[in-house]
């Protein structure tokens, strides 16, 4: 499962996301390296610095992910501050600010509610300004996103749901005299040759006689974020609403279903499938056509 799948639980063992990205940067030549990054985990000035040379190793493919939190019992663990969910965006806007100064500016001064610096400095910048993901669907979220992030992603949802949501987005980032956004979207990809085949393996994922082992973890994520709609737990088996965009099929249903979402003007698609490694090597060669 390459360590990167959230459906494992807690227990299992996970690597860490920054020490790795450097390691993958240095070994790699073409992948975007989108890491997430929580701001109450990351104080911004080092991690601007940190951030910066790992860009630099790979020649300006980072990314960032940055999530506003929402794991309390985690925090706790590791003895970090929980902010409420306004104040979890709060911070993360003055974060944003703290990051972005170190990178553009020559030495770089902030004092705000939850972060400050004196004359810092970040050099050597980044070989490119890394693009900022974000996703959120409270209004608080959206608000934030419009006015500092590149890119804004979103939890699986249909075609037709989607396309509101990214002219919705599109308006509040020309509001805020923004360069046009870029749109994401979770999905969970099963592709088989037949379309009985596909309906066997999404019987298999969604068919569970216990709660699987991360739905504690989910469950704390429901109940600190403001969600716009209900989900299930057969859509927690595959993580971020991923079955509801119904990438679920034959390569040419996937193609078809593929570009109704591009028309809609989604650019990107963060997708899960398991086993993973095997999964991307079947999607790469059946519906993307490389190999």
């Amino acid at each position: 499962e390459l360590n990167l799948n959230d459906i494992k639980g807690v227990e299992q063992p996970a690597l860490d996301a920054w020490s790795t990205a450097a390691a993958l940067a240095a070994v790699t030549d073409r992948i975007e390296l989108m890491v997430a990054v929580r701001p109450n985990f990351h104080h911004p000035a080092l991690f601007a610095k940190a951030a910066a040379n790992i860009d630099r190793i790979s020649n300006g493919r980072l990314a960032l992910n940055v999530v506003s939190s929402w794991w309390a019992d985690e925090a706790r663990q590791y003895g970090l501050q929980f902010d409420q969910h306004d104040d979890r965006y709060a911070r993360t806007e003055e974060w944003l600010k703290v990051v972005d100064g170190l990178w553009t500016e020559e030495r770089f001064s902030f004092d705000g509610q939850f972060y400050k610096t004196e004359d810092a400095i970040c050099s050597p910048k980044p070989a490119k300004r890394p693009t900022v993901y974000a996703g959120g669907e409270s209004e608080k979220a959206k608000t934030m996103i419009a006015a500092q992030c590149d890119a804004y992603v979103m939890h699986g949802d249909p075609a037709e749901a989607i396309a509101p949501k990214i002219a919705d987005m599109a308006a509040r980032r020309e509001a805020a005299g923004g360069a046009p956004m870029h749109y994401g979207m979770a999905a969970y990809a099963i592709v088989r040759d037949s379309e009985a085949e596909a309906k066997r393996e999404l019987d298999r994922i969604t068919t569970v006689s216990d709660l699987p082992a991360g739905y504690a973890n989910f469950d704390q994520w429901l109940s600190g974020t403001q969600l716009e709609r209900e989900l299930k737990i057969q859509e927690y088996s595959v993580s971020n609403r991923g079955l509801r965009p119904n990438l679920v099929g034959t390569p040419e249903q996937l193609k078809e279903r593929i570009a109704e979402y591009e028309a809609a003007g989604l650019d990107l698609l963060l997708l899960q499938m398991s086993p993973q490694a095997e999964e991307m090597e079947r999607f790469a060669v059946q519906v993307m056509g490389t190999a």
